[in-house]
């Protein structure tokens, strides 16, 4: 299986790293001597320091026999251009490319029906500002994603000393909360990852990742004594093409949106392409703003601006000024282990989510996504249950699970099934799985299929 990667950026280092440690045979084409030396250095690729929109860079690279190309550099048009020399050579090449302007937004379907044929295009700035939006839903959420067509949703939630669960063990979750009891996938506590067992028990800081219908997501919330609030206003602070993006999303919705931008002729263009959302000349990261937009009674602060530190300081002052959330766009990943330090957990990256969104759109087959959480310490799978698999035809705790695995969801046809140790899973059923990195390889050998993208 050969995949070749055009553009070792941030985007391109993570597909590279995931794709190269399912033992995918990886080509990562890149003019920037650095960025290529870096993969080089950290990961079991091969590299080449050249143009990725070259026909004999692509032949040399061995395109005609390549199942995929990604084109991720941070130019639209080189992208573009990849793909179209690529369909030129291997038309049976399947194309994926990273386009940002919103100027190509009215013809992604072009692109697509017509040269260069591009299979899925990815905008990072659309996937983060979906991510965004999925993390208003729920205001205390640090991480939220959906399996099964959205009918089952994952959450990761910080415990405080206030919540019900707290210093409770999982084993008496039962009796408090009979059959509507939360279904506690993992628990990450401090840089330790916690698959749970029943004598295991929740301590406050510590972040819960929990699956629930999503029909019935409300009411767990709850247990966990929180509450999901109508979403009626937003600040965001940036107003480049993320927060415009943003801003016009919720308009759409009906939300009480303003902007806050630094620059006035920027100002000025927002204020032509918005319609309700008010637009506001200043500095967020000064006091006096916060203290006359009462920043205290808008429901979430979203700092978007093209820089990770002013991101970081304007929401460290919305939260010291009594913002009931805020949520923060980093850049720089190297900056992410910090958040969590300094209180800022709601942290969302541009080129991580499009990095995700590319992996899940290329997965086909037995696997049908995969979501990492906690960096790449472990994973949240959704696959088809074989007649081959060891996990079907007898009750989930008769089967010898790896430590760092379980299994937390059953979809069959349309019913959702919360296991128990009785369940049992049956040919064609799609399952949920919750398991740490280090212990894939021997789900793989119990599901008897690779947990692999193609």
């Amino acid at each position: 299986m050969k995949i070749i990667i055009v553009g070792a950026g941030e985007v391109g280092f993570n597909i590279a790293s995931k794709l190269s440690s399912e033992n995918k045979k990886v080509i990562v084409i890149d003019k920037d001597p650095v960025a290529v030396k870096r993969l080089a250095d950290d990961l079991d690729v091969q590299v080449m320091v050249a143009s990725g929109s070259s026909p004999g860079v692509l032949l040399e690279a061995g395109i005609k026999e390549a199942e995929i190309l990604l084109a991720v550099t941070n130019s639209d048009e080189a992208n573009l251009i990849s793909c179209l020399v690529a369909n030129m050579i291997s038309p049976t090449t399947k194309k994926f490319a990273r386009i940002r302007s919103a100027d190509y937004d009215d013809y992604h379907d072009n692109f697509k029906n017509d040269a260069p044929y591009i299979d899925t295009i990815i905008n990072p700035e659309i996937a983060v500002v979906n991510t965004i939006r999925r993390l208003m839903s729920v205001p205390d959420a640090v991480d939220i994603g959906s399996f099964a067509d959205g009918k089952v949703k994952f959450v990761g939630l910080r415990i405080d000393d206030k919540s019900p669960i707290a210093n409770i063990r999982l084993m008496d979750f039962p009796a408090m909360f009979g059959s509507a009891r939360p279904l506690i996938s993992a628990i990450i506590r401090g840089d330790k990852i916690i698959v749970p067992k029943g004598d295991d028990k929740i301590v406050p800081k510590d972040l819960v990742y929990f699956i629930s219908e999503t029909e019935k997501l409300n009411a767990t919330i709850e247990l966990f004594g929180k509450k999901i609030q109508p979403l009626k206003s937003v600040l965001v602070v940036g107003g480049g093409r993320i927060g415009l993006r943003l801003a016009k999303l919720l308009e759409k919705e009906s939300i009480n949106t303003k902007i806050v931008d630094s620059d006035l002729k920027r100002c000025e263009k927002l204020a032509e392409q918005t319609e309700k959302t008010i637009i506001l000349h200043g500095d967020a990261s000064e006091k006096n703003l916060f203290l006359e937009e009462n920043v205290s009674d808008i429901d979430v602060v979203v700092a978007t601006t093209n820089i990770d530190e002013t991101n970081i300081l304007v929401s460290l002052l919305a939260k010291e000024m009594g913002a009931k959330s805020t949520i923060t766009k980093i850049s720089k990943t190297n900056y992410f282990p910090l958040m969590k330090t300094i209180g800022l957990d709601k942290v969302v990256s541009p080129r991580l989510s499009a990095a995700r969104s590319i992996l899940r759109d290329i997965r086909k087959g037995k696997v049908l996504s995969a979501v990492s959480v906690f960096g790449e310490g472990a994973e949240f799978i959704e696959a088809v249950a074989l007649k081959t698999s060891g996990i079907t035809k007898k009750p989930l705790r008769k089967i010898n699970f790896p430590k760092g695995s379980i299994l937390i969801c059953i979809i069959r046809d349309d019913e959702i099934i919360i296991p128990s140790g009785e369940s049992v899973v049956e040919p064609d059923d799609r399952v949920i799985i919750f398991s740490k990195k280090e212990d894939i390889p021997k789900l793989e050998k119990l599901l008897t299929v690779k947990l692999e993208f193609f």
